[in-house]
C-alpha cells in the first residue's frame, strides 16, 4: 500500500435508534466471549455513478441508520461487566458513531485493496484506550475522495456479533436506505439457546485440544512477528484445477472449491516457510454452527456462532496427493451439535481465558489460520447506488492468516475466489510465486 494524503474528519457524532427500544440486558453465550474483544474493520468501496447528486449523502446515511438500529437495538447499546467479570450488552440506545470524512485520495490510489494497518487507521474509526462502558459496539466512517467515490468504513464489536451477523445488519441498513421498505428477516436477539447444560457434559472431544494449544504453549509477552498482505485470486480455470485430482488412475469426485484451495493454501504455506517435511504443521479452521446445531440457529441470529476446528499434520503428509485435503475433510466432519454443545460446556469455566481467543494468539510461524466468507452475502450492500466494488478486511491480525473471498462484481467472471492471505516478512514472494506456480503443475498433471 502507498502513501495517501491524510483524512480531514468533517463531523463526528453519535446516531440513535430513531424509535424507543427495549431497556433490557442481554446475556452473551461463550461463543460471543471466546470472540475477540475488540472490532472487525471492514471497507466497502464505491464508485460514483454519473451525475447522481444524492450519491451517499450523510443526512440519508444517518436517518436509515437511526431506522436499522430499531431492530437491532443491541447494537445500539454498550459492552459492561458483571458483578462476577462477565461481560454482557446493556441495551442504552446510546448509538453508533458515525463519521464524515474527506480525502484527496482516489479509489484507484488504494490498488487492489491489500489490508494494512494504516488502510484502517484511514478509513475506519478506531476507539483503541476507550473506556468499555463508553465505546460503541458499532463504529462507521464515510470518507469521500477526489475522484467522486466512497468508502464506508466499519467496525463492529465482535462480541456482539460475528461476520454473518454483521453482514446481516449492514445489508439490512443498505435495505433502508435503498428501498425505504422494513428488511424481511429480523434479528434474532435471544443466545441463551447457546447456554452451558447444567451440569456440563463434554462427551465429544475430538476437537477441544484446539482450545487448549495456544493457552498452554503462549508465554505472555509473546508477540506475532510483522508480516505483509497479499490478495490472491484464483478464476475458474484455476479452481477446476485444484478441485480435480491428478492421478488420472486413481481418479477421485473433484474436492469442494473450499477443500482444493485451503489444501492449496496450506501446501504453499508448507513450501514457502521451507518446513522439513517431519515438521508438524497445524491449519485453524473458522465454521459456523448456525446450520450444524439440532434444531438449528434460527434465521437472523444476531451473535457469534462461530467455533474452530484444526488439521494437523506433518509437512510431508500435507504435501503428499490429496493429504492436505484429507486431513481437512476428517476436521470438518467433526463437527456435529454434541461437540458444538461439548465445546459450550468445555469453555463454561474458562470464558475470560485470553488464550482462548484470537486477540491474545501467537501463531506459530509453522500454522496457519483461514475464515472463509464464501456464500456470505459481503457484496449485497447497495445502499441504492449500486454493490461495493470491493468489500473485505482493512487490516489483518498476524501471519498465516487467510480470509477466502468470493470475487467482486467487478471482476471478469462470476464464481472466482479472492484469497486474503497474510505471511511473515520475507516470505510472501515466495508464497505468491508457489501458489501460481503449482496450481499450473495440477493442470499439467491433467494434461
Amino acid at each position: 500500500m502507498g502513501v495517501y494524503p491524510t483524512i480531514e474528519i468533517l463531523e463526528k457524532g453519535l446516531v440513535v435508534p430513531s424509535e424507543e427500544t427495549p431497556a433490557k440486558e442481554i446475556w452473551l453465550s461463550n461463543l460471543d466471549l471466546l470472540a475477540t474483544r475488540h472490532h472487525t474493520p471492514t471497507v466497502y468501496f464505491y464508485r460514483r455513478p454519473f451525475n447522481d447528486d444524492g450519491f451517499f449523502l450523510p443526512e440519508t446515511l444517518k436517518a436509515s441508520l437511526a431506522r436499522a438500529l430499531v431492530p437491532f437495538y443491541p447494537l445500539a447499546g454498550r459492552l459492561v461487566s458483571g458483578a462476577d467479570g462477565r461481560p454482557w450488552i446493556r441495551c442504552t440506545a446510546e448509538g453508533a458513531l458515525f463519521v464524515v470524512a474527506k480525502s484527496e485520495s482516489a479509489v484507484e490510489d488504494f490498488g487492489d485493496f491489500a489490508p494494512s494497518d494504516e488502510f484502517r487507521r484511514l478509513l475506519v474509526p478506531c476507539v483503541d484506550g476507550a473506556d468499555e462502558a463508553d465505546m460503541p459496539l458499532v463504529l462507521l466512517q464515510l470518507t469521500f475522495f477526489r475522484c467522486g467515490g466512497v468508502c464506508l468504513g466499519t467496525a463492529i464489536h465482535h462480541t456482539a456479533a460475528d461476520g454473518l451477523g454483521s453482514l446481516h445488519f449492514i445489508n439490512s441498513w443498505a435495505r433502508i436506505t435503498h428501498t425505504d421498505t422494513q428488511i424481511p428477516i429480523l434479528p434474532s436477539v435471544n443466545r441463551t439457546i447457546l447456554r452451558a447444560r447444567s451440569p456440563p457434559s463434554i462427551t465429544s472431544t475430538t476437537q477441544i485440544d484446539c482450545y487448549t494449544t495456544q493457552s498452554t504453549q503462549s508465554a505472555p509477552s509473546s508477540t506475532n512477528p510483522p508480516f505483509t498482505s497479499a490478495i490472491l485470486k484464483l478464476s475458474n480455470h484455476h479452481l477446476s484445477l485444484l478441485k480435480t485430482t491428478p492421478n488420472k488412475n486413481n481418479p477421485k469426485p473433484p474436492l469442494s472449491t473450499f477443500k482444493a484451495v485451503v489444501s492449496h493454501i496450506w501446501r504453499s504455506a508448507c513450501k514457502a516457510r521451507g518446513l522439513d517435511p517431519s515438521c508438524s504443521t497445524r491449519i485453524y479452521i473458522a465454521a459456523d454452527t448456525r446450520t450444524r446445531l439440532r434444531p438449528p440457529l434460527p434465521d437472523g441470529y444476531l451473535g457469534n456462532a462461530v467455533f474452530r476446528t484444526s488439521a494437523k499434520a506433518t509437512a510431508g503428509e500435507v504435501l503428499s496427493e490429496l493429504g492436505a485435503a484429507a486431513k481437512i475433510d476428517d476436521a470438518v466432519k467433526a463437527l456435529d451439535d454434541e461437540f458444538i454443545r461439548s465445546l459450550v460446556d468445555y469453555l463454561e469455566e474458562k470464558v475470560n481465558d485470553v488464550g482462548l481467543r484470537k486477540d491474545g494468539w501467537v501463531m506459530p510461524q509453522t500454522d496457519l489460520w483461514v475464515v472463509s466468507w464464501m456464500g456470505m452475502p459481503v457484496y449485497d450492500a447497495d445502499f441504492g447506488w449500486g454493490k461495493p466494488v470491493y468489500m473485505g478486511r482493512a487490516c489483518m491480525q498476524f501471519g498465516g492468516l487467510a480470509y477466502l473471498m468470493p470475487s467482486s462484481p467487478e471482476e471478469e467472471e462470476e464464481g472466482g475466489v479472492s484469497v486474503v492471505m497474510t505471511m511473515e516478512e520475507g516470505k510472501m514472494g515466495r508464497f505468491k510465486e508457489i501458489f501460481y506456480e503449482d496450481i499450473g503443475s495440477a493442470g499439467s498433471a491433467h494434461n
